[in-house]
């Protein structure tokens, strides 16, 4: 057991995360500010970057593999209005088997790059029973289920070279970003599906039973989701900025005598079309 936890932690070195980076940036001319991560059927939020320079994950050393779905498994480097960006397409999960530490790898691979500002998406069930499908909701905190159990990507030795040991999370999100992302969407007219709320994240990969929804929403949580929340964290740790947003692309069921069913092909015609 005690090998196993030191692989673990081998496998998310400074070591290796920098020869990662080393790498990269000797590919690519390209110096990120910000870094992007797309949710599920969001990758096309990549698109807008210009001048791009793609890299297939499988390609890239130390990297992990998408193995999901609307995850395609690319880190394009380009520009977004002079601005020097790292995108994700597709991210990773803890149901996919990988270890917290790995699955966050990419957000201290982001840091040794140079971001400074970290843009998560994901899609979301909503909980919140007054949002709709289509809903965009920017997190303004969360719940990390899987770390009530120990489940914490902070969790082994700390490398003081990524962050301290004991990180705060009640500023995890940015406030004047969150502030500035509500003028843009009013100045936008989208204000109608733009809302703020608390992300869930629990470990997946199964859909949440109809107790546990109305249990998360009486904890406080609108939307519940598997990912982001331990990006969020390791971001942090790193010192950098973090906003995030969820696209509601189901409402759960929390009523024992609805018919409907949460559906992963639902998920991804939602992102496409938002």
């Amino acid at each position: 057991m005690f090998q196993i936890c030191q692989d673990v932690f081998i496998w998310c070195s400074f070591e290796d995360c920098q020869d990662t980076a080393d790498w990269l940036l000797s590919q690519t001319a390209v110096r990120p500010l910000v870094g992007i991560v797309c949710g599920s059927g969001l990758g096309g939020l990549a698109d807008v970057l210009k001048d791009q320079e793609a890299f297939n994950y499988k390609d890239i050393p130390n990297f992990p593999q998408s193995t999901v779905h609307g995850h395609a498994g690319r880190l394009v480097f380009g520009t977004f209005k002079d601005r020097t960006c790292v995108c994700m397409q597709g991210r990773f999960h803890l149901y996919e088997g990988y270890p917290v530490q790995k699955i966050t790898m990419p957000m201290r691979l982001f840091k040794l790059l140079g971001v400074e500002t970290v843009i998560l998406t994901n899609a979301a069930g909503g909980l919140n029973q007054d949002y709709e499908v289509g809903d965009i909701m920017i997190i303004k905190d969360h719940l990390n289920i899987p770390g009530f159990a120990g489940n914490n990507p902070l969790v082994g030795p700390n490398d003081e070279r990524f962050g301290v040991r004991f990180p705060c999370m009640s500023d995890a999100y940015d406030r004047e970003l969150q502030q500035l992302a509500l003028d843009v969407g009013s100045e936008l007219g989208y204000s109608d599906f733009l809302r703020e709320g608390v992300y869930c994240v629990l470990g997946g990969p199964s859909f949440e039973t109809i107790a546990e929804c109305r249990m998360l929403n009486k904890l406080g949580a609108d939307a519940v989701g598997m990912s982001t929340a331990h990006e969020v964290i390791v971001a942090r740790h790193c010192g950098m900025r973090v906003f995030a947003l969820s696209l509601i692309t189901n409402k759960v069921v929390s009523d024992y005598n609805s018919e409907k069913k949460a559906n992963h092909e639902e998920v991804l015609q939602t992102g496409k079309q938002r």
